[in-house]
């Protein structure tokens, strides 16, 4: 399922390394070219319900594999587009696939691990995610400069088609699939999920209306926003035109980035777990992200000096993976047996964010742009980046003012630890 993830992430960021290409061969402007790679992000955000629905129903084994079929397909559809139009097809496709991936693994998390160590496995999951992003950085366009864009998508629509039917032969939903004991029986629990599948409209109402869930979905949406219009889409135009660097050093410093976010979500999770808070180390998380963005934007007017791109690009990622603890806190304010529903529910606000972000950047830049043009793409100045990133910090504070709100569960479901449910799984108190 890892490997699924590893996909989902090269498809999040590939757009960036390769928009200068896309701009030039489909005729686009920036906000255009911004459209498309939201394409992505909106049918990911629509799905998440869904996603979530299907996880906790059909189960992550079938989820999984249709969709990692779907996204298989979607890339070579995109890898063979003639105009943008059949682009936004092939992202459609590719988004709907790569939408149910994490939910799922959220879920079977819940059914393989320990409540206290679901932080942890969270951010190591986010860890081998973020290779797909790395991927997507240099070696991307390596391989396009050897081949093409076009070969290079079409060939990861192969490899995720071959991932679909790996998953389908290995992963089972819980424990008890392989014969072993469950988790709440090997953790001597008393608390026991309702026999019976849960409703879906009664469990989406029952997360949307805890005013606890809001906090962190307001954080993690402007955490993701930020860093995932940045090394998605707008990271690599940046630095080829305010530093003059080529694409595949460009993308080496979003690398940067990249590899700060996959060292921080280990770091975050396992900070939270080991500590046993979720909201001072988000709180701080957001801090920390608003000071690196604020250096970003205000230095030198957008351009630090190169020598110390590479450290603050690798902060910068490494501060945005406070998110990661939204999603444990997440599962900790509403009912375990729920689990899918609410993390789908949840996991709209890390695709929420990129997808109003990423088209608003590049609408920023459509209004402050000076008429330069270069090999047949429009070429945007510091100034106009600048503004274009400001977005971006504005983002992470409203992120920062959400985390003020998250509501500290200790670590533990409040569900459990309150008994809050009865036997058929419907509140007899209110939690909110």
């Amino acid at each position: 399922m890892c490997l699924a993830y590893v996909i989902v992430f090269f498809h999040r960021i590939a757009t960036g390394v390769v928009a200068d290409n896309l701009m030039s061969e489909f005729g686009v402007t920036a906000a255009a070219l911004g459209s498309l790679g939201a394409v992505y992000f909106y049918v990911y955000t629509f799905m998440q319900i869904p996603s979530g629905v299907l996880a906790d129903t059909l189960g992550a084994r079938k989820t999984v594999t249709a969709g990692a079929l779907v996204a298989g397909i979607g890339s070579i559809v995109f890898g063979r587009a003639t105009g943008i139009e059949m682009g936004y097809v092939g992202r459609f496709l590719v988004g709907l696939g790569v939408s149910v991936v994490f939910v799922a693994i959220l879920k079977v998390q819940s059914q393989w691990f320990k409540e206290s160590e679901f932080a942890t496995i969270s951010g190591l999951t986010a860890f081998i995610g973020n290779g797909g992003a790395l991927l997507a950085g240099t070696p991307l366009a390596l391989a396009v400069a050897s081949f093409s864009w076009r070969t290079v998508f079409a060939g990861m629509g192969v490899i995720s088609i071959m991932i679909a039917v790996l998953c389908y032969m290995v992963v089972r939903n819980k424990p008890e699939d392989r014969g072993l004991p469950g988790m709440a029986e090997m953790e001597g629990k008393k608390f026991e999920a309702p026999p019976d599948k849960p409703r879906i409209l009664s469990s989406i109402r029952m997360v949307v209306t805890n005013r606890h869930t809001w906090p962190g979905f307001i954080a993690f949406a402007g955490l993701s926003g930020a860093i995932l219009s940045f090394s998605g889409m707008w990271g690599v135009p940046y630095i080829m035109t305010v530093y003059g660097l080529d694409k595949a050093a460009a993308s080496s410093h979003v690398m940067a980035a990249t590899a700060g976010v996959m060292i921080g979500s280990l770091a975050s999770g396992l900070i939270s777990d080991k500590t046993g808070k979720r909201k001072g180390p988000l709180l701080a998380f957001c801090l920390a992200n608003l000071v690196v963005w604020s250096v970003l934007v205000l230095w030198n007017n957008g351009k630090p000096p190169v020598e110390f791109l590479y450290p603050l690009l690798f902060m910068l990622g490494f501060t945005a993976t406070g998110y990661v603890i939204t999603w444990a806190h997440a599962k900790e304010v509403n009912p375990p047996h729920i689990a899918g529903i609410t993390l789908g529910t949840f996991n709209i606000a890390g695709f929420l964010g990129p997808s109003i972000l990423q088209p608003l950047m590049g609408f920023v830049l459509d209004m402050n742009w000076a008429g330069q043009m270069m090999g047949g793409t429009r070429v945007y100045s510091q100034a106009a980046y600048t503004k274009a990133l400001s977005l971006c910090a504005a983002a992470v504070f409203i992120a920062a003012a959400a985390a003020v709100f998250v509501k500290e569960t200790n670590g533990r479901n409040v569900y459990n630890a309150e008994g809050r449910l009865d036997k058929t799984g419907v509140l007899s108190n209110d939690v909110n």
